[in-house]
């Protein structure tokens, strides 16, 4: 699909969201070699990115089936629990998983995030407040958090406020914050398709 970033490639599977991909397809990317081309497979997260892009949507609303270590997936947990326009570092989401000095790695378990952008890893930041590392590169990160800033009407910062998450927060079965089974959503994906 097109976007703001640049092209995104949506891989999914029949439990959900397995990968967003951004950018053009280089040596050495972490772009599947083998797809199958569905555009419409994927029709409500690409629906859903078009209107986070817009400043439409806070809150994504399509299953996820991120692959990773248990260390990694509980880092994206805690990543999917920084609220919209919110910020967090590398420390607390550390604090958040139960390893308050394990920020190196929850650095190297968000930069392994397969899901970017709806699985916010552009919301964690320095402890600085500064623009470290993003897989996306730093310009996309900025205009990440620039656009949720702009939707907020606060405008981007310098000195960018941080949450500070609770492990109590996050679902333990799933990725995000806490909900009951009646919030869950359910949506159909072909498996195993991709979308452009």
């Amino acid at each position: 699909m097109s976007s703001p970033l640049g092209p995104l490639l949506l891989a999914g599977d029949d439990v959900g969201l397995r990968a967003i991909h951004m950018g053009e397809p280089t040596a050495g990317s972490r772009w599947p070699d083998a797809i199958e081309p569905d555009p419409t497979s994927l029709r409500d997260v690409i629906e859903q990115l078009e209107a986070y892009f817009i400043g439409d949507l806070l809150t994504f609303d399509v299953p996820l089936h991120p692959v990773g270590t248990p260390f990694q997936r509980a880092v994206w947990e805690a990543v999917a629990a920084i609220p919209y326009g919110a910020t967090s570092s590398y420390a607390e989401i550390a604090k958040a998983v139960g390893r308050p000095s394990a920020f190196r790695a929850v650095g190297l378990a968000n930069g392994r995030n397969p899901i970017p952008i709806i699985i916010p890893c552009h919301r964690v930041i320095g402890s600085s407040g500064s623009l470290t590392g993003y897989a996306g590169g730093i310009g996309r990160k900025r205009h990440l958090l620039d656009l949720e800033r702009r939707t907020l009407g606060r405008g981007y910062q310098a000195d960018l406020e941080l949450a500070t998450l609770d492990s109590g927060d996050l679902d333990s079965a799933g990725l995000g914050p806490r909900r009951s089974a009646s919030e869950e959503s359910i949506m159909a994906v072909p498996s195993p398709r991709t979308a452009m």
